[in-house]
């Protein structure tokens, strides 16, 4: 597959054969698997005390002579706490055990809990091919959401990797037809469901995603810029380029990149 070079002013100056990672057939199942595995590196562990619920001296002796004892007493063998007595006479609570009121939970979440999970390095690789495949195929992308220009795909020229300023880059992008898909990517919608009263109450859609040769000026350029990440073409993997398990983001490689991505043979 060949694609042509676009430069900031949204003009041809040349075209370049994609390398052969972009070859691979699509398969959402493995991106997902590999996506699914990078999330579960960044999640974080969660527990109740260890103690919670445990903190009361809740131990009552059924045997014949013990003092306290519930012996004959005609009482289920729930773990109770002494509250009050009366000569003999022991007034008791429930304590201690699930059922009660402030008793342990029967089986908390604790914090000793690994959620990372494994995957192949030829898989990992494969899901990423995939994910580049996916990237190229306009129609994937519109399913996706993603509002591209009529002549996308195409590669950018390296004069993108040169610009300081975040102003630039906007006009640059603006001037290369993807107005529309700034103005999705910056809209923020309120969250369905509890999400919104525990920080998370905002949602924001994933815009394009710029990946570059090298360390570069746009780096950091891009950073302020909503919705739009950007990333070394070493660097990149299968949740930037399916965000949410959903293969097909907008993405644009500069020339070099693409390179760099033939000439070292990356992810094969």
């Amino acid at each position: 597959m060949e694609l042509k070079i676009i430069n900031a002013e949204n003009k041809e100056t040349g075209k370049q054969k994609l390398p052969q990672q972009f070859e691979e057939a699509v398969r959402p199942d493995l991106i997902k698997r590999a996506v699914e595995a990078i999330q579960s590196h960044n999640r974080q562990p969660y527990g109740a005390d260890p103690r919670a619920g445990k903190k009361a001296a809740a131990r009552l002796s059924r045997r014949r002579r013990d003092y306290k004892g519930a012996y004959g007493k005609g009482l289920s063998r729930v773990p109770r706490k002494t509250m009050t007595r009366r000569g003999m006479q022991m007034i008791w609570v429930g304590a201690f055990a699930p059922g009660t009121v402030k008793g342990r939970r029967a089986f908390p979440p604790v914090s000793q809990r690994d959620f990372s999970q494994k995957i192949n390095d030829k898989e990992r690789k494969k899901a990423l091919r995939s994910a580049l495949a996916a990237v190229v195929d306009k129609q994937i992308v519109a399913t996706r959401g993603h509002k591209a220009p009529a002549n996308y795909p195409f590669i950018l020229s390296n004069e993108f990797e040169n610009v300081t300023k975040t102003k630039e880059l906007l006009k640059m992008l603006m001037t290369l037809g993807l107005g529309d898909e700034l103005e999705r990517a910056e809209q923020k919608n309120v969250r369905a469901g509890k999400g919104k009263m525990r920080g998370r109450r905002y949602k924001k859609s994933k815009g394009p995603l710029i990946v570059v040769g090298g360390e570069c000026k746009t780096l950091n350029s891009a950073q302020n810029v909503p919705g739009v990440d950007i990333v070394d073409i070493a660097h990149i993997n299968s949740e930037l380029l399916a965000p949410g398990t959903h293969p097909g983001r907008l993405t644009l490689f500069t020339q070099s990149a693409i390179q760099k991505l033939e000439k070292e043979k990356l992810f094969m």
